[in-house]
């Protein structure tokens, strides 16, 4: 008798034992709902919910942003917002200096501050430093005002045409005549005439420039010292 009861006391415990094992390995598994069916290389946008964003949906720093500006590979349609006009934004900019002297002495400063809007395809100090020696100083006198003038104009091209909306092509400038635009996509770069582009979409209030290596001649007209 003592034997049954030893013999039931040890079948006991090895059914209790085994019932709690399964019934501990039975809580620490997640139940189907708590399992993710999520592929996962989607796991990372649903973790983002947590900062507002809707399930599933990347947040907008997981979005690529188009590639821009050729030279700095920005956005050229989100720059921020300015209260200066061209003119204002070039005198602020130390590579604009010579560029702000040549449009006070053809007497552009009122054409390049109006209401455009406008493009100004803007020679840097190091594209006016380049010219043969002397030609700057000849150009900056009274009595070539109207040559500077033209010259000018050249650059500039009605629109506020920032970097995405450059296409290749020929493009009417404020002087009359037309520049050559060449957009190459491959290269990730922008030509004016043969003027690279070193600097794109710095926003004015009234337009936009973009920075070239070269100073721009209108057809017909030469330089002299």
């Amino acid at each position: 008798m003592k034997g049954s009861k030893r013999n039931f006391g040890i079948i006991l415990f090895s059914v209790i034992g085994t019932s709690s094992l399964v019934a501990l390995s039975a809580y620490s598994q997640p139940s189907p709902s708590q399992t993710s069916t999520i592929p996962a290389h989607n796991r990372s946008l649903v973790a983002q919910d947590s900062t507002g964003s809707p399930s599933g949906t990347p947040s907008p720093s997981d979005t690529t942003s188009p590639t821009s500006s050729p030279s700095d590979t920005s956005s050229p349609s989100a720059s921020p917002a300015t209260s200066q006009n061209i003119v204002d934004v070039a005198a602020s900019n130390s590579s604009f200096s010579t560029l702000v002297q040549a449009v006070k002495a053809a007497g552009l400063t009122g054409t390049l501050s109006g209401n455009g809007p406008l493009t100004l395809f803007a020679p840097t100090d190091t594209a006016f430093a380049a010219l043969p020696k002397g030609t700057l100083q000849n150009l900056l006198k009274p009595a070539n005002k109207q040559k500077l003038v033209k010259i000018l104009t050249y650059h500039v091209v009605p629109g506020d045409i920032t970097s995405s909306k450059l296409k290749s092509g020929s493009v009417k400038t404020l002087e009359g005549s037309s520049v050559t635009v060449n957009v190459d996509n491959t290269n990730n770069t922008v030509t004016v005439n043969k003027a690279k582009v070193t600097q794109a979409d710095i926003p004015a209030s009234n337009g936009v420039i973009h920075a070239i290596n070269k100073v721009l001649l209108p057809p017909g007209v030469k330089l002299s010292k």
